[in-house]
């Protein structure tokens, strides 16, 4: 039982979760507001504002670093972490949202043409600067709070 008694207690894993948390609830909320539907799908979808990916490797390096020094090994690790996972969310899932876009154009020319039944991809898979920037900037400040109170 110890074990699971160290990891609720978790100070890092934590500040990492509720990050995630907070990231999901303001992409469903603000869909709400923006579109006026309610899509619980958002609770749990990649992509979008902010970045929930970012918020979570900021809140664990963050927290890492503030728990355990910014000189530490564990920060090093997180933070490099943190580089690859928000490099991702930018470049990478963005390329594949917009490879993904195309594609879907182009099925929907094949359908057109031809009745062929062929499921349309997800286009929603990366994020714009200005997401990742916010989602860093909600992990930062979900690490800090956790840390002084």
């Amino acid at each position: 039982m110890k074990i699971f008694n160290e990891i609720f207690l978790n100070q890092s894993l934590a500040a990492a979760l509720i990050a995630w948390f907070i990231a999901q609830s303001l992409k469903f909320f603000t869909n709400i507001i923006q579109n006026r539907e309610v899509d619980f799908r958002l609770l749990i979808a990649t992509g979008g504002f902010p970045s929930s990916h970012s918020a979570v490797v900021s809140a664990l390096a963050t927290s890492v670093g503030l728990n355990f020094g910014f000189d530490s090994p564990l920060f090093a690790l997180s933070a490099i972490f943190a580089g690859v996972v928000i490099s991702d969310a930018r470049g990478i899932r963005q390329s594949a949202g917009k490879q993904a876009e195309v594609l879907n154009k182009i099925i929907e020319d094949l359908y057109q043409k031809r009745a062929v039944k062929i499921e349309r991809l997800k286009e929603f898979l990366g994020h714009t600067s200005l997401e990742v920037f916010y989602g860093v900037l909600l992990g930062i400040l979900v690490a800090v709070l956790l840390v002084i109170y």
